[in-house]
Parts: C-alpha cells; structure tokens; sequence
C-alpha cells in the first residue's frame, strides 16, 4: 500500500465516492522486486485492479509466484530448523524517493498451506537501511526471515529407530558361544545393515559439507560395530588356543579370572541352565567362579578314566612284580601310560584356563559395548532436544 497525492479528492463534492476499483496500469506502481529471486523469470504476477481511496491510499493485491533460493544446514538433520531470508525493496528508487516499512512485526501463518515435512514457526519481518560507498542516498529494504522446522517424526521411525535397534544387536555378538561359528558373522551383518541406512540417509538430504547428526551417529555406531568384530576375532583366537599355546600369564590369571570374573559374574565354561539347576539341588557344589577349583566334584570323563585305569594298573604291578619275569616290563608300560595321561591333562587344562579368559574376555567387551551404545544414543537425543 502506498500514498499518491495527485489521486486524493473531496468526496463530498463527488457524492460520497469513497473508493475506486482501476486497472493497476493505470496508475504509478513502485517497483518492488524480491532481491534473491531464483525463478527463471524474474517476475510472475498477475495484473489485479487497485483499490483507491479518496485519501490517495493506494492499495494493490497482488497474487504472484515466487522462488527464491536458501542455505540450507543440515548439521542436526532430522531434527533441524531452517532460516529463510526474503529480501524486497525498490529496484531504481533510493529511499529519499520511495521509502518502505514493513506492516506488521510478523506475518500472519493462517493462511499458509500445512506442509507434510516442514512446519512454519514464524516470519519476521526487519526494515535495513543499507548506504553504499558510491552514493550518499539511503536504500531501505524489507527482509522476511521465514523459520522452518522439519517433521523428524518419519525419520525416527523409518532411520533411527532400526539403527538403533540393530546397534543393540552387536554386544550380542559377545554372548554367543565361541564353537557356534556364528560370532564374527553377527558383526558382519550389523555392520552391512548398518551401511545400507547410511545409504537411506544420504540420499534423503541435499550435498552439503556440513556432517548430519544422524550421520554421525551411524558412523559412530558402524565404527563401534567394526571394533566389536575385530574383538570377538581376538577373543575367538583366545578360545581356540590348543595344547602348543602359552601358559596363560599370572597377571591375566589373577586380573581376568578372579577379579574381572567375580566383578562380571562369570562362572564356569560349559555352565548352562541345567547345571545351575542340578547345582542348586545339591548346595555343596554350588557355582563359584573360575578361579576356584572344582573339576574333580564334576562327572569323570575320559582322562580321569584313563588316571583311575593307570592307579589301578599301578596298583596291580606291585602283585605283578613279585609273580613273575614279566612284572618290569608291565611296570614301564603302566609308567608310560600314567605319563601320557599327565600330559594329556596338562594340555586340557591349558586349552580350557584360555578358554575361561576368553569367556570372561567376552562379558566384559559385551557390558562395555552395550554401555557405549547407550551412551550415544543418550548424546544423540540430548543434541536433538
């Protein structure tokens, strides 16, 4: 709306005629443009009638298209908001010609059409002034600052949610029984699943050089992932670890087995549902945890055969002995055998001290996983509030 003064008259003297309804090329238009016009034309409207008053108020609704570009950062997608600046102002008139003011402080959002990703939260409007070096005149311009905020609630729950979800999968991979062959496959696939979503949200927002929130969360999760994988191969190797390996160290001993073990509540190898529940039947031999030793309260097996056999051989050649010539050779062949037996035993025992080091290994990296997820999904959600 602006004021022509050569268009005012006395509408007494015109029988009350108060406003007139003419062609808008009919009277003095300013020239306002939107500065930032991105369209491939630069101006779209429509040539509307003008409603004049007898004051020379002049007032022109004008319905126009217009597109305008915006910086966009997407630094917290999905749970950004966006400013966008719509600058208008005079193309040829400095402001001692044609001076602007903006009407009200904010524009009213009734009319505005709801959006399915985008909310509007506002659109202020400020009157800037802008002197140039080459000109002492004045330039006045009015800027529209419209704030969007996107609707994050589709992406919770088609990108968050299952990363989310499949990142609780990978501390699993530590609970699984080293011989199920099935360890190192788990952290295979997260991590594949992983970089499938990566892929979603890439291509759901514009090249920017900003990292995404949600970005980085995947990143974070998928580097966890690959750490977790590179673990349980260390752990299995420690499982696996045959009768040629090293004793396992003292420190490790008393660090990992008695300290890590009690702190963890890791008991026995082999220990399922069923011995825990034979073990509460019979209170004496209830669980302890591995650095106590009670492999002869088990159930014998093929070396304690083999041991119960040679005493009984050694028993017996003491009578042989003394019944005949062949009584030396049974007690070398009995000897033999005992020591065999030891060695068999030495190794066992070897084989199953590392595989109590790698079960322990195993609850520790899964409580510590399971404690780092937590932790970014907290961040995460602390950084979107």
């Amino acid at each position: 709306m602006w004021r022509d003064a050569y268009l005012s008259w006395d509408r007494e003297q015109y029988d009350g005629l108060d406003t007139l309804r003419i062609p808008s090329s009919l009277v003095w238009k300013p020239d306002i443009v939107l500065y930032n016009n991105a369209d491939d034309e630069f101006t779209r409207s429509m040539e509307t009638n003008v409603v004049l008053r007898h004051t020379g108020d002049i007032t022109w609704d004008q319905p126009s298209i217009t597109r305008s570009s915006c910086g966009v950062d997407v630094s917290y997608f999905p749970f950004d908001a966006q400013q966008c600046h719509l600058t208008f102002g005079s193309w040829t008139y400095n402001g001692h010609q044609v001076d602007i003011f903006p009407g009200p402080d904010n524009a009213e959002l009734k009319d505005f059409v709801a959006n399915v990703e985008w909310e509007i939260l506002g659109m202020a409007a400020r009157r800037n002034v802008i002197v140039y070096g080459c000109c002492s005149e004045p330039y006045p311009d009015i800027t529209y600052t419209i704030t969007l905020k996107r609707r994050s609630s589709f992406y919770i729950f088609n990108l968050l949610l299952p990363c989310l979800m499949i990142s609780f999968l990978a501390p699993l991979g530590f609970y699984l029984p080293a011989d199920s062959g099935e360890k190192v496959s788990l952290g295979v696939t997260v991590l594949l699943a992983l970089t499938v979503f990566q892929l979603l949200v890439a291509e759901s927002m514009p090249p920017s050089e900003n990292m995404p929130l949600i970005g980085k969360y995947y990143i974070a999760t998928m580097s966890m992932i690959t750490a977790s994988t590179a673990l349980t191969i260390f752990v299995m190797n420690m499982h696996h670890c045959g009768p040629e390996a090293r004793p396992v160290p003292a420190w490790a001993r008393v660090l990992v087995l008695h300290y890590l073990a009690r702190a963890f509540f890791v008991y026995e190898v082999g220990e399922n549902c069923r011995t825990a529940r034979l073990r509460a039947a019979t209170p004496a031999t209830a669980a302890t945890p591995l650095d106590t030793k009670e492999w002869e309260d088990e159930a014998p097996g093929p070396l304690d055969a083999a041991t119960t056999a040679a005493g009984r051989c050694r028993r017996c050649c003491c009578c042989c002995c003394c019944a005949g010539p062949r009584g030396g050779r049974v007690a070398r062949d009995v000897a033999s055998i005992a020591a065999f037996v030891r060695e068999a035993r030495a190794a066992h025992e070897l084989s199953s001290e590392w595989k109590k080091v790698a079960k322990v290994m195993d609850r520790v990296f899964m409580w510590i996983f399971f404690l780092l997820v937590f932790c970014m999904s907290l961040l995460i959600a602390g950084k979107a509030m």
